[in-house]
């Protein structure tokens, strides 16, 4: 199975310590076989939407997931999530991550793709979220 994945990066092409939505890009990676190609960057032109709300804007949640699902995304990696993640795990499988170099979160996803494919395909809605340090933490989202 292909997945594809968005990046929650900034303009350094590093994982800042901020939560997915308010990245300054996307990078979206697919996974075809055993390996996980980039494919683009893409601005997240609804990091500043919804202003007047500062954090877990509903409507900003509902946009970006709608505009990645147009992309054909299927995980979201991030060094955070904000309160947005009981609506990105409907969606989504949501992986926490610790390192700030994609390539190297790149090699830890190949490693571990097998829990990913499964999470997928034994789930429709409701995905448990992944956290990734040295290894594999898997958790149910409560509300």
């Amino acid at each position: 199975m292909d997945l594809t994945y968005a990046f929650a990066l900034n303009h350094e092409n590093q994982f800042a310590p901020r939560h997915f939505g308010d990245a300054d890009k996307f990078a979206i990676y697919r996974r075809e076989g055993e390996e996980i190609k980039f494919v683009k960057d893409i601005d997240n032109k609804f990091r500043d939407y919804d202003d007047e709300v500062k954090h877990g804007s509903k409507k900003k949640g509902k946009a970006i997931i709608d505009f990645l699902k147009s992309e054909g995304v299927n995980v979201l990696v991030s060094r955070q999530f904000g309160r947005n993640i009981t609506m990105v795990n409907k969606h989504f499988i949501p992986v926490v991550i610790t390192n700030e170099n994609p390539e190297e979160v790149v090699e830890i996803l190949r490693r571990h793709r097998h829990w990913i494919v499964e999470e997928w395909e034994s789930s429709k809605s409701d995905f448990k979220l992944f956290k990734v340090k040295s290894s594999v933490l898997k958790l149910r989202i409560e509300e």
